[in-house]
C-alpha cells in the first residue's frame, strides 16, 4: 500500500484518548489521553521513569495499549489505528538511543549502509537488496539534510556518539516523513555537539518535518517548538505553549523537586533550586 501524505495533512499526528499500558503487573500509563495537530512541534518532558519510553513504544507499535470496552481504538496515528509498520516509517521516522546501539554495534556497517537499509526495513543490506539509483539519490540528499554527508565511507562504530545520531536521522529521513519522533536525541553529547545537532534540528523544522521531542532537558526544547507536555507516573500532568507550560509550579510538580526557570533568548533553562 502506498501512503500518499496528502491524505494526513488535516488528521492529529497523535490521537490517544484513555489509553492504559502494562508492564508485567505494573500500569505504566493509567488512561492517558494525549492529542497532537498535524504540524505542531511537540516537547514531551518528563523525568526518568515518567512513562516516556513507554509512550514512544507506544506510537512507534513496539506496545499496544489494553483492549478498551465495545473494541474503541484507544490510539491513532495520523487517523488510523491499524498500520504496516513500514507504511508508518512513510509518515513517522524514529531515532531512539536503542536504534543507534544497534547501528553502532555491527563493527563493519558503513554509513550509506545504515541509510540504505533503511529502505528495507534492515540494519544492513541483504542479498537480496535491490538498491536502486534513486535510493541512492534519495540516501545521498537525506545525509545533506542531516549534516552528514562528510561522513560517507566510514563505519558506523567508529562515529562519535552526535555524528551516529545525524546518520539515524538522515536513516529516517529517506522516507520523507511528515514528522520525527526523537527520544532523548541529545543523550551523550557534549554541550558544543548538543548545540550544532539542535540547530541541524532548527532547520528541519523550518523545512517542514514535524518534530516531537522527548526529553528531559528543558534546555534542549527549541524556539521553534510551541507546545510542551509534561508527563508524570504515567499521566499527562499539563499540554500548552511554552508560556504556559514552562514554570517553576509546573516543572517542580514534574520532577518533584522545586526547580527554578529561566529565559534565555529564545531557550529556556532550569535548575533545581
Amino acid at each position: 500500500m502506498n501512503v500518499h501524505h496528502d491524505e494526513f495533512s488535516a488528521v492529529p499526528l497523535l490521537d490517544i484518548d484513555d489509553a492504559s499500558v502494562m508492564r508485567g503487573e505494573r500500569l505504566i500509563l493509567d488512561r492517558f489521553s494525549l492529542r497532537i495537530g498535524a504540524g505542531e512541534h511537540t516537547a514531551i518532558l518528563g523525568a526518568n521513569g515518567a512513562g516516556k519510553s513507554t509512550l514512544v513504544r507506544l506510537i512507534t507499535r513496539e506496545l499496544y495499549p489494553l483492549a478498551r470496552r465495545g473494541g474503541q481504538a484507544a490510539m491513532r496515528v495520523f487517523g488510523r489505528d491499524r498500520w504496516h509498520v513500514s507504511d508508518l516509517r512513510g509518515l513517522l521516522g524514529i531515532v531512539s538511543p536503542s536504534l543507534q546501539h544497534d547501528c553502532t554495534s555491527d563493527a563493519t556497517l558503513e554509513v550509506s549502509e545504515a541509510v540504505l537499509s533503511s529502505f528495507f526495513a534492515a540494519q544492513r543490506l541483504g542479498l537480496d537488496h535491490r538498491v536502486t539509483p534513486s535510493m541512492r539519490e534519495r540516501t545521498n540528499e537525506a545525509l545533506e539534510q542531516a549534516g552528514a554527508t562528510h561522513l560517507l565511507g566510514r563505519s558506523m562504530a567508529s562515529l562519535s556518539t552526535g555524528e551516529a545520531r545525524r546518520v539515524l536521522i538522515a536513516r529516517a529521513l529517506v522516507h520523507r516523513p511528515r514528522a520525527l519522533l526523537l527520544d532523548e536525541p541529545c543523550a551523550g553529547l557534549d554541550m558544543a555537539s548538543r548545540r550544532r545537532f539542535l540547530e541541524n534540528l532548527r532547520g528541519l523544522a523550518r523545512h517542514g518535518t514535524t518534530l516531537l521531542l522527548v526529553t528531559h532537558h528543558v534546555e534542549e526544547i527549541l524556539p521553534e517548538i510551541q507546545q510542551v507536555v509534561l508527563l508524570r507516573d504515567g499521566s499527562l500532568l499539563k499540554q500548552g505553549s511554552k508560556a504556559e507550560v514552562l514554570t517553576d509550579t509546573l516543572l517542580s510538580a514534574t520532577f518533584g523537586m522545586p526547580v527554578c526557570v529561566e529565559r534565555h533568548g529564545e531557550y529556556f533553562s532550569a535548575a533545581i533550586e
